[in-house]
């Protein structure tokens, strides 16, 4: 909008501290091609629109917000004579859009000397040549710095997740291959055993006796239940007695694997009595040889199982078969980026998931966000390690009015207070030389506010830091077409 034309006094322009060592020749030019105006309480320019004017402000109270979804909100709010905003990328022409990266209103009757952002351009460049050079070289610079510490960052989370899903997928694959190699042994003995039987050992109603025996053995191993280190250890005591009065031989190693399998004294007994005394020692074997081999097809299925979840959550981790924007539980995220970041998260640090599953889906872009999560749960690693190792990542869910709230709360030393204001920043970092970019917490602001429309905040103590992300649960109007990445502020 357009406010009140006033007198251009060069001397009045001239004793803003931007303007101040300016010449006499420049500071008529400057009012020649520039004017003075009053604006009433109200908007001078919105973010969006063509830059076409620069502004420095004589006297008055000026506002600048930024449009986040479909509120505007306060960055900045001002008294100070001399502060400006506005066409303030003029002088690097075409090569970024050239719109206003803020809305600009005033809160009470304020002077403006405003200056058409052509004529800012052209003073730059014939005033200030070398000065320009330099801030062209520090805007693009800067940008092309953090694209590419972005991307090195994204390469070492990528390399350390790589490593900690190698070391989890290793586990389950090695446990399956060896419980194989132990079954293709206890199937050769069983093979054995046949020979046995077929050589007439056993008559046709002892076999068939322990045939049916065998059946309901195996169905009892898949429903064993689980036992303290106490009770299992006081059972195979009690069952390697038993085994040792009926005079079976190896008691000590057959009992450990029918306490496994769920079987007790009251079990052998009802064995002993289906079958002749004289054949009782070859039965305990053969249905040794059944346990054995339930049990380790169960270890089996458990490994195959596991790795399969591996692969289901390194899938919704990185989202590949997904669209780029949906309606996602955040609980699945946070899952799978958990059990991906498990390697790094070690065995030192406890994790506590506190969901309330109530919550329902919000709309999302979910690899970003899981970009977020990991952020987060890297930095309350890091902080927990650093204090001697060890502690709890609690991750909450909760809902909060229209939104949906995720905590990462840890039990570290906590963000000092005189550094909590600058956590977000692009390049601040706290970890030592090598170890970070101070992109992450940048990286996860922007995706949190600009891009969900969403909050991210702190709150720390020692012992209780937790990072909150508020995400709406529904989505929000169209965005726009995407603005520069930079954030204005009179200065």
């Amino acid at each position: 909008m357009s406010g009140q034309p006033m007198p251009c006094s060069p001397g009045e322009v001239g004793s803003l501290f931007l303007f101040e060592k300016l010449s006499p020749e420049q500071l008529g030019r400057l009012c020649a091609e520039g004017r003075v105006e009053r604006f009433e309480p109200g908007p001078v320019y919105t973010e969006g629109d063509p830059a076409t004017c620069f502004y420095v402000m004589i006297e008055g109270t000026v506002v600048l917000s930024r449009r986040v979804g479909g509120d505007d909100i306060e960055v900045s709010r001002t008294s100070q004579r001399g502060v400006y905003a506005g066409a303030m990328q003029a002088y690097l022409g075409d090569r970024v859009p050239q719109v206003y990266n803020n809305s600009m209103r005033v809160t009470e009757p304020t002077r403006f000397f405003v200056l058409p952002a052509e004529s800012f351009a052209a003073v730059m460049q014939e005033w200030f040549p070398m000065a320009a050079h330099l801030l062209e070289g520090l805007f693009f610079g800067s940008k092309n710095t953090q694209r590419a510490i972005g991307q090195r960052e994204r390469l070492l989370a990528l390399g350390s997740l790589s490593a900690g899903l190698t070391h989890e997928l290793n586990n389950p694959a090695a446990a399956a291959v060896r419980a194989t190699a132990t079954l293709r042994e206890r199937v050769a003995k069983m093979r054995h055993k046949l020979g046995v039987i077929a050589s007439g050992a056993y008559d046709p109603e002892a076999l068939a006796r322990l045939i049916e025996i065998q059946e309901r053995t195996a169905e009892r191993v898949a429903k064993a239940p689980t036992l303290s280190p106490l009770e299992a250890s006081d059972r195979e005591d009690t069952l390697t007695d038993w085994l040792d009065d009926h005079d079976i031989a190896e008691g000590w190693r057959i009992a450990p694997t029918f306490v496994q399998a769920g079987l007790d004294v009251d079990w052998l007994e009802q064995v002993a009595a289906a079958v002749d005394e004289e054949i009782l020692p070859g039965a305990v074997g053969w249905l040794n040889y059944t346990v054995e081999t339930e049990l380790l097809m169960s270890e089996i299925e458990d490994s195959t199982t596991r790795i399969s979840h591996l692969v289901d959550a390194a899938k919704q981790y990185s989202q590949l078969d997904r669209a780029p924007y949906r309606v996602v539980d955040v609980h699945e995220l946070l899952d799978s980026t958990l059990v991906m970041l498990s390697g790094k998260i070690g065995q030192r640090i406890q994790v506590v998931k506190d969901y309330d599953r109530t919550l329902p889906p919000v709309p999302a872009y979910p690899a970003e966000l899981n970009q977020v999560w990991t952020n987060l749960v890297d930095n309350a690693v890091f902080a927990m390690n650093g204090d001697g190792g060890g502690g709890t990542l609690t991750v909450r869910t909760a809902r909060d009015g229209d939104r949906a709230l995720v905590e990462f709360r840890d039990t570290g030393p906590g963000v000092p207070a005189d550094i909590r204001g600058r956590i977000f920043d692009p390049f601040f970092t706290t970890k030592p030389v090598g170890e970070g970019t101070g992109l992450g917490l940048d990286i996860s602001w922007r995706i949190v506010v600009n891009k969900h429309h969403g909050s991210l905040q702190v709150e720390s103590v020692p012992g209780d830091t937790r990072f909150q992300v508020l995400l709406p649960l529904t989505a929000p109007e169209p965005e726009t077409a995407p603005q520069p990445e930079t954030t204005e502020e009179p200065v």
